[in-house]
């Protein structure tokens, strides 16, 4: 297998592949973190054809680059997801795993020379894919409730600096009203909207419910890590309008949208 990057230091091929379902390449990156012991333990389990899984990419904590399956094949590395009510996310996606031992396991900081190997690498993937900002997400943000990497430690920001992926400054935690487990009305059916404009897969059914929290939980974990506890307080619901509000084609600047008029039921009932 040649290396689609100039980046990689070494191709270990994983023989867990198949063709791509959906026409037109990867239009999504998506961040992983391995959660094994070691990362040559990571590489054997994404090699062997009786684990079912694999990666594009694997980014080991001194920075070295491993490439294992071709940009043009699907990886089997996301599992179940959904964003913007789009699901295969193997199909859409270019799958990068980071070596870390992952919440079960003391959850390690991520090591600079990671990150910066992971940041060029992202930033190689994106301009030969012509892969938008907004589509550089993390493995919980497809698949709230059933996966929690890279986790709020992941320097979203540090990659934003750079040039990659979309992030706005978190709003402050500060008092006010906020929706949890249980409440309903159309005020959290509003919160949902939000939610579901930006990406998210839930109902908009104005029931807080377990969907929501897990969903609520993803977010934070990606753009309000200062705390992380499925409440969507007021920090959380303005930095998810901030997000919206910059996105190149924002639902919240469309005359009549109906992403704009949650918005303002969101904020009217804070």
């Amino acid at each position: 297998m040649t290396p689609d990057s100039p980046l990689v230091d070494i191709v270990l091929a994983s023989p867990n592949h198949n063709e791509r379902r959906v026409p037109g390449g990867p239009d999504m990156l998506l961040i992983h973190y391995t959660g094994m012991g070691t990362g040559d333990d990571a590489v054997r389990w994404l090699c062997d054809p009786v684990s079912a899984v694999s990666c594009h990419y694997l980014v080991h904590e001194d920075g070295r680059i491993v490439q294992m399956v071709p940009e043009a094949r699907r990886a089997w590395h996301a599992g179940v997801g959904n964003w913007r009510g789009q699901d295969d996310i193997n199909s859409r996606s270019i799958g990068i795993e980071i070596v870390n031992l992952g919440h079960a396991a003391g959850y390690p900081d991520f090591p600079e020379a990671q990150v910066r190997a992971v940041a060029q690498l992202c930033a190689d993937c994106a301009a030969r894919w012509a892969i938008p900002p907004e589509r550089l997400l993390g493995h919980s943000d497809v698949a709230p409730g059933r996966k929690a990497d890279p986790g709020e430690k992941f320097p979203w920001d540090q990659l934003f600096r750079a040039g990659l992926g979309h992030y706005v400054e978190a709003a402050p935690i500060a008092g006010g009203r906020f929706f949890g487990l249980g409440d309903r009305g159309d005020p959290v059916a509003a919160y949902q909207g939000l939610l579901a404009a930006y990406g998210y897969g839930v109902p908009i059914d104005g029931t807080f419910g377990e969907t929501t929290r897990q969903a609520t939980i993803a977010f934070q974990r990606h753009f309000r890590r200062a705390c992380v506890d499925g409440v969507a307080d007021a920090s959380t619901v303005e930095t998810l309008h901030r997000l919206l509000m910059q996105l190149p084609q924002s639902p919240l600047r469309r005359p009549g949208a109906v992403a704009q008029a949650t918005a303002d039921r969101v904020h009217v009932s804070a």
